[in-house]
């Protein structure tokens, strides 16, 4: 299965809500991953955090090109050109950073990669249209203005495509509120993956939370 990159931004999109997280134990990061997409959600963004994150989502990325290449597996937490090219070398179908960066914009036009990158202010979020970033990510959310600062924005600049990650809950206050003011998608880590089921192992309830939290999107979308 061919993931371009606009098979992927339509993906990202039509999903609305991107499971966010990382694990440095190759075997847990499949098992999760594997719950969101028995889930409906199969554009993941593993992050990358910590020594041997790169080769969590190596074995990962491998597992699944052969086990269920319906998954869309993109990488976070990228600020810099060569960790992007190392991510995409190794199968990442998106990137998404906490900044914005040039050089990692530059990077995945050259290799037609979705990028979203972390955008704080208008100019940064036009900043990034002008280097071709289609969905644009606000972060951190909350901090910069929550919904208001989104459909602020959307204002004067109504084409852009606005994805916030960081003071998302997996609640239907919080993604009606998200989606009213004009999101397009939005990125939950671990309010949506929490630590105890991970923990645990709770692959189940994982998949459940997942599912619960697609469901409540399509309904705020209408």
């Amino acid at each position: 299965m061919r993931h371009d990159r606009l098979s992927v931004l339509t993906a990202l999109q039509d999903q609305g809500v991107v499971p966010v997280f990382s694990h440095e134990d190759p075997a847990v990061a499949i098992a999760v991953i594997k719950a969101c997409s028995d889930a409906g959600a199969k554009c993941v963004e593993f992050t990358n955090r910590g020594d041997f994150a790169y080769d969590a989502f190596v074995a990962a990325s491998r597992h699944f090109a052969k086990a269920d290449p319906s998954v869309i597996l993109g990488v976070g937490s990228v600020v810099d050109a060569p960790t992007a090219a190392l991510y995409i070398q190794a199968g990442a179908k998106f990137v998404v950073g906490p900044i914005l960066n040039a050089e990692v914009a530059k990077l995945c036009n050259r290799r037609m990669v979705a990028y979203s990158p972390g955008c704080g202010t208008a100019s940064e979020i036009s900043e990034a249209q002008e280097l071709g970033c289609e969905i644009v990510k606000v972060f951190p959310g909350e901090s910069v203005g929550g919904p208001s600062f989104v459909s602020a924005v959307l204002g004067p600049m109504p084409w852009s495509k606005i994805m916030p990650t960081g003071g998302v809950d997996p609640t239907e206050e919080s993604l009606s509120a998200w989606f009213k003011a004009g999101i397009v998608a939005a990125g939950i880590g671990s309010k949506l993956i929490t630590k105890d089921a991970v923990a645990n192992k709770d692959w189940a309830a994982i998949g459940a939370k997942v599912s619960e939290t697609l469901a409540i999107v399509r309904k705020v979308r209408g």
